[in-house]
């Protein structure tokens, strides 16, 4: 699948990156950061998304849409939709550019609203994305997995960078009895859930 990637997609990957770079390391508000994976995290949720059984697949945090672009991508070798869902209008038009830039919108539906408000219209979930506000994690996973087809997969980032904030949610979800669960160390920490 990531043979695939388009000169579009790849030019706007680059793009994205080196504004990311940027915001880490020129003063950016944190609110206004892009805050997005990084390229080996991108490659790692769009192999665990193409290997999921049937049922929608969810991103909660879009930003400028890097991570959903590599979502795209299996997707699209799958035949599949991401539905991804985002708050902040300025991050939206960024993601709505750079799906139009990169012409994913027929794999892509942009959602700009409360993701907890949207989560309870989805059943059959085969997987979740969550890369969010670190507050955000335990009301989503609460949503999520009694919605979760068994085999799907919540993938939920920064858990190794932002362990100390996460520290609740990480310890609540290695004991939930719904889910097997693993740390797996890579870009900023992913705890990987699999309905059980």
């Amino acid at each position: 699948m990531f043979e695939h990637i388009t000169p579009a997609m790849l030019a706007r990957m680059q793009e994205l990156e080196a504004q990311d770079l940027r915001d880490r390391t020129d003063g950016t508000p944190h609110g206004r950061r892009l805050r997005q994976v990084p390229p080996d995290a991108g490659r790692f949720i769009a192999l665990l998304a193409a290997s999921t059984p049937p049922g929608p697949w969810l991103e909660i945090g879009t930003s400028a849409g890097y991570s959903t672009l590599w979502l795209a991508l299996a997707a699209r070798a799958t035949g599949r939709k991401v539905i991804t869902f985002d708050l902040d209008p300025a991050k939206c038009a960024l993601a709505r550019q750079t799906f139009d830039l990169c012409d994913v919108n027929d794999v892509v539906t942009l959602v700009e609203g409360d993701a907890l408000a949207e989560i309870p219209k989805y059943d059959g979930i085969a997987f979740c994305f969550l890369d969010a506000e670190k507050k955000l994690y335990d009301p989503c996973f609460d949503l999520v997995i009694p919605r979760m087809v068994r085999g799907g997969l919540l993938v939920g980032d920064n858990a190794i960078s932002h362990a100390a904030d996460l520290a609740g949610w990480l310890a609540r979800v290695q004991s939930d009895p719904r889910v097997d669960s693993v740390l797996v160390p890579i870009g900023t920490g992913d705890m990987l859930c699999r309905r059980k």
